[in-house]
């Protein structure tokens, strides 16, 4: 699973995310030792608890360092923080403001702060949600922490891709046919051009098509698998195509997905007769362009 958490990591030298409910630890960040882990993915409407750990290298006193969060309040903890540390002395303390106030005194600031992500923080792509800011007193940004959110559809993609991946490494490992290999590779890489278009359910339709029995290791059964994955990317691109473009390409966009699916019933008949698991994802395939221009 990919890195969910940034910083800067010249205040805040380490946080760590977990769920309130359970405990159960989502992410980890440390700059000292540049460990980076993900245990599990952050979602949109998530409640959160992000413990960090604010290193004041030297000290100024009369300097007013001020933490804020934008994160939602929480729904199961009555407050937005919790002084971990305490002997770091605090300004006008609130825990249930979202202001944090601080004079610049050389040591270690431990807090926790809990909250909600915003259920409409995230729609087709993920996006770097900021949870908590570290202000100079002129309101200059000295440090901040933000979280990867995503939906329940790019987890899915996220996690297919990651295990077509190393199915891709095996392939390598095991000899399978060339050909077969460039084109699983260019599948791979359309689909994470349409995931990061937004197009996720699309993404995950294209590396679907890659679940097959039988690995071609032949040169009949690779070139019966290389004009179906090309015809695959293309598919892809025209449907990216169709929603990008206004309304004056639509019927020569349909003319093309007319022809593929023509071209994808004459393979889908040759992968039955080799391949049952390919001639069922080519079916689907082509039951989706039907779909999609009304045949």
């Amino acid at each position: 699973m990919s890195t969910q958490g940034v910083g800067e990591g010249e205040w805040i030298t380490k946080y760590r995310v977990e769920d309130p409910s359970t405990g159960q630890l989502m992410l980890e960040v440390n700059f000292e030792t540049g460990e980076n882990k993900t245990i599990s993915s952050i979602f949109a409407g998530t409640e959160l608890k992000v413990t960090f750990t604010v290193n004041v290298r030297a000290s100024s006193p009369t300097t007013l360092l001020k933490l804020k969060t934008s994160i939602q309040h929480s729904a199961v903890k009555d407050v937005y923080w919790e002084l971990v540390t305490q002997d770091y002395e605090l300004t006008a303390y609130n825990p249930n403001e979202q202001t944090v106030q601080f004079y610049q005194v050389s040591g270690e600031l431990v807090m926790s702060l809990y909250g909600k992500v915003p259920i409409t923080v995230v729609k087709d792509r993920p996006v770097l949600y900021l949870v908590v800011t570290l202000y100079s007193p002129a309101g200059e940004t000295l440090d901040n922490i933000k979280v990867k959110v995503v939906t329940a559809a790019m987890d899915e993609f996220q996690t297919l891709l990651l295990q077509k991946e190393n199915k891709l490494q095996s392939l390598r490992d095991s000899g399978a046919a060339p050909g077969y290999i460039e084109l699983y590779e260019k599948v791979l890489n359309q689909s994470k051009v349409e995931a990061e278009e937004g197009y996720v359910e699309n993404a995950i339709a294209l590396l679907g098509t890659l679940s097959v029995s039988n690995e071609p290791v032949s040169s009949y059964v690779e070139a019966l698998f290389l004009p179906a994955v090309g015809i695959l990317i293309a598919v892809s691109a025209v449907l990216g195509f169709m929603f990008i473009r206004g309304r004056g390409k639509l019927q020569y966009v349909l003319l093309i997905l007319e022809d593929q699916i023509r071209d994808l019933e004459g393979l889908t008949l040759r992968a039955s007769k080799v391949d049952r698991t390919l001639s069922s994802s080519l079916e689907s395939v082509k039951d989706r362009l039907k779909s999609v221009v009304g045949m």
